[in-house]
């Protein structure tokens, strides 16, 4: 049986029928997207603010490329590094990155694996820069610092991956931060499956704490956590930070 690609009718040899859907896309949403990161000046903040530990004097898809682009299909519902291959060149995405075609599955990874502690940072000084846009529209009368801890599934064998007892599965254990109210995510902080929910937890908060009460003073800050972050020096040490907190 063979493949019809493109076939005229005898009747009307002007009428051609094929299988190809042309120029389409299911992921026109991203438009808005588009026009959203444009007003908060946020691929200008990649551009100007983020960079991997590249040695390469040359890439023709740039580390702010790759991040968009990684960014986009996150919110797209595209996950997987490999996914870039079949968007590569997906009109919308084209047209949302302004490229002539979107940066590879290997390219993505090795773009990855480019990120060190310092690109990190960087996402955090980033993120405290969107967070100081946001409040310059509109500033909150108070914000709920939700403290969690979650677990992230690993099946393979890869770095940090470990069995988790409380869980009962094997994956990794971050810490997360969370404006309990709008449900912005403020920081989170990659673990091994192994730690406890509490662990290294200070020297997670303490920044938080430190930007809020430089910056943005006038907030009222309310702190939640569930029976995991109950240890008596935690307590002490937000205490000594915030006395009326």
């Amino acid at each position: 049986m063979s493949i019809v690609n493109t076939l005229s009718l005898e009747s009307n040899r002007k009428i051609k029928i094929n299988f190809d859907g042309g120029d389409l896309s299911s992921d026109a949403g991203l438009l808005l997207i588009k026009e959203f990161v444009s007003k908060l000046g946020i691929d200008k903040l990649f551009c100007k603010s983020f960079k991997t530990n590249d040695s390469a004097l040359f890439r023709y898809h740039t580390d702010k490329e790759n991040l968009l682009q990684m960014i986009y299909m996150i919110i797209a519902g595209y996950f997987e590094d490999d996914s870039s291959d079949e968007l590569t060149n997906d009109p919308v995405f084209k047209a949302v990155l302004n490229k002539d075609t979107l940066a590879s599955q290997p390219t993505i990874s090795r773009f990855h694996n480019r990120m060190d502690e310092d690109s990190l940072n960087r996402f955090l000084s980033i993120n405290q820069i969107l967070r100081k846009k946001v409040y310059s529209i509109q500033i909150p009368e108070a914000i709920i610092l939700d403290l969690d801890s979650t677990l992230l599934n690993a099946y393979g064998k890869q770095e940090g991956r470990a069995f988790n007892f409380h869980y009962q599965s094997n994956g990794y254990h971050p810490l997360v931060c969370y404006d309990g109210l709008t449900g912005d995510l403020i920081k989170i902080q990659l673990r091994d499956g192994t730690q406890y929910s509490s662990t290294g937890v200070v020297e997670f908060l303490q920044p938080i704490l430190d930007e809020y009460l430089k910056d943005f003073p006038e907030i009222k800050l309310l702190l939640r956590g569930d029976s995991g972050f109950a240890t008596l020096s935690f307590i002490n040490s937000v205490k000594k930070t915030v006395p009326a907190m």
